[in-house]
């Protein structure tokens, strides 16, 4: 027996719409009256309904079979959608049609589709794709936790795809010089765990044997240090951290470079200018950010890319105080210390860091040059 839904936001790109049910739609057009698009807290969340006194909402009447409705209820229940039974007018006149609404929508709020749809719709395939493959094995609550990682580790896939390929000492190896045999995913939280059965090309062009890996599936990562060449100075951040911890480390406190994930939809870049202000309550301009690496930081463990950064402003006394998230548990000290003060910590070992080991000696090649700016 099908039953009658009526879609609308994402599910109104044809891509994805068909990857989630499984099979090319069926619809027809179909309009909710006195109601209204309203968003979450962000364009990613999707679009949710608001009443609204004489306003329409266009969207689509699917008519589902029970195994696509049941996939479409997994993809909506991911951002904890709730069903209901609205009214709407189709092709073939009014009828009854089940919908559903998200819990987190903030009337007022307006949604542009053409705008998720350029930011975050590739994303979305890539991240439900992950999700199907858990849906087995793993509960709605875990499915809830693990899609906002789902949805930063798509967005790092697709600017993998598009980063330019530089091959003028390693060799030209392609994708299908890897031939996948099994994947599991034996654990998935906030972060996943990747364990596959594979085969890879070697130097003599022949087929390895099939080996186990192992990797922590992550998402790309920017890191920032601020600079003020004036004062010849840097701020510095200070947070414990579960890493050290884990290792048996005395004091598992960590000085480091302003870092943070980037989200969906968002450019290296972008996030870089958010984590300053969210960590340190630094505000930088977009022209003060200077590349000083991209790179793996672990490729053989993690998939995490790192974007890193030096930002020059003016770092006055009394910029530093403590900061970060609520929502994420952060308990953030920054630091402003001397550029001399920074070399010394990185030389005694008080800096163990990578990432800011790294930009410190950066720093140290290309300080003076910035100083003359």
């Amino acid at each position: 027996m099908k039953e009658s839904i009526f879609v609308f936001g994402r599910m109104l790109d044809d891509p994805l719409c068909a990857e989630v049910i499984g099979v090319q739609p069926v619809w027809q057009t179909a309009v909710l009256r006195d109601h209204a698009i309203c968003s979450g807290a962000a364009l990613a969340d999707g679009a949710g309904l608001c009443p609204s006194a004489g306003a329409r909402v266009e969207g689509r009447l699917l008519l589902l079979e029970d195994e696509a409705l049941s996939r479409l209820e997994v993809f909506l229940g991911l951002r904890a959608a709730r069903p209901c039974t609205v009214e709407v007018t189709g092709d073939s006149g009014p009828r009854s049609a089940r919908a559903y609404l998200p819990d987190t929508i903030c009337a007022g709020q307006t949604w542009s589709f053409a705008a998720w749809q350029n930011r975050f719709a590739r994303a979305e395939v890539l991240a439900w794709r992950e999700m199907l493959a858990l849906v087995v094995t793993h509960p709605p609550e875990v499915l809830q936790a693990r899609h906002p990682m789902a949805m930063s580790h798509a967005a790092s896939s697709l600017r993998a795809q598009a980063e330019p390929v530089a091959a003028s000492l390693r060799g030209r190896w392609q994708r299908d010089d890897v031939s996948p045999v099994h994947e599991t995913r034996p654990y998935a939280w906030y972060f996943a765990v990747a364990e596959d059965d594979l085969q890879f090309r070697r130097f003599d062009h022949t087929w390895s044997a099939t080996v186990k890996r192992a990797a922590l599936v992550m998402s790309d990562a920017v890191t920032v240090l601020p600079y003020d060449p004036r004062r010849d100075v840097v701020m510095l951040v200070e947070q414990f951290r579960y890493g050290p911890w884990l290792r048996g480390a005395q004091n598992p406190w960590s000085l480091e470079p302003i870092a943070g994930r980037v989200d969906p939809g968002e450019r290296p870049e972008e996030a870089a200018l958010r984590e300053a202000q969210e960590e340190a309550r630094v505000t930088l301009a977009p022209e003060s950010l200077l590349p000083v690496a991209n790179c793996y930081p672990s490729p053989g463990a993690i998939t995490e890319f790192l974007y890193q950064f030096v930002a020059l402003c003016d770092l006055p006394d009394g910029s530093e105080g403590v900061a970060g998230l609520e929502s994420e548990a952060e308990d953030i000290r920054s630091h402003v210390v001397p550029f001399a003060r920074l070399m010394d910590m990185v030389a005694r070992g008080e800096v163990q860091n990578g990432p800011l080991v790294l930009t410190a000696y950066w720093l140290a090649l290309n300080r003076e040059r910035l100083q003359e700016l």
